[in-house]
């Protein structure tokens, strides 16, 4: 079985370790600890691996953020995939730093990395797995905080939740999304 697996963020040194960019967290360790390199291909930065049997496909899209849905039917139609064997990683500011939660389906909830999958793929019906950033900032101070670096403090937070984040994607692509998220939604 094939699984894509969609870290959204934004490319550029400029972003790197942004509260944006957790998806791209997230896959740069799993893509470490593998020894895993990403090449650019189209719409992407790509890697690949095994994983008992299943071929599993990273992307980090290079459309930016607001675009994320136009890398993602690519690599979908290349893979020749469905909704249901892809996995995005997303940021999430109604979650408390660190906080994890696999779900099947849902709202873009004004992400506009989901709005933009929604509109390509037409449907709100593909599994993300939402990464907790927590939403402590100023009223009116929302982008510069999504946008802003975590501070040494989140990252030492944040840490082992990117460990537990991979072993959920291997969870996913293994046992499927409902015992996934029976195992580990907090």
């Amino acid at each position: 079985m094939k699984y894509l697996i969609v870290g959204l963020g934004n490319i550029g040194p400029e972003y790197v370790l942004t509260r944006h960019n957790a998806g791209f967290i997230v896959l740069d360790r799993m893509a470490i600890d593998r020894g895993l390199k990403f090449t650019l291909q189209r719409h992407a930065l790509v890697t690949e691996f095994s994983f008992k049997s299943h071929q599993i496909t990273l992307i980090k899209p290079t459309t930016y953020m607001n675009l994320s849905g136009k890398a993602l039917a690519y690599w979908m139609n290349q893979l020749k995939i469905t909704p249901e064997q892809v996995l995005v990683l997303v940021d999430d500011l109604a979650l408390p730093l660190g906080k994890l939660r696999m779900k099947e389906k849902g709202s873009s909830a004004g992400h506009n990395g989901l709005k933009n999958i929604q509109q390509i793929l037409n449907t709100d019906q593909y599994p993300r797995l939402r990464i907790g950033i927590g939403d402590d900032f100023p009223k009116g101070r929302q982008v510069d905080f999504v946008l802003g670096k975590f501070t040494e403090d989140e990252l030492i937070t944040l840490s082992p939740k990117i460990d537990k984040a991979i072993e959920m994607i291997l969870s996913f692509c293994t046992i499927g999304i409902t015992r996934t998220m029976n195992l580990y939604n907090e």
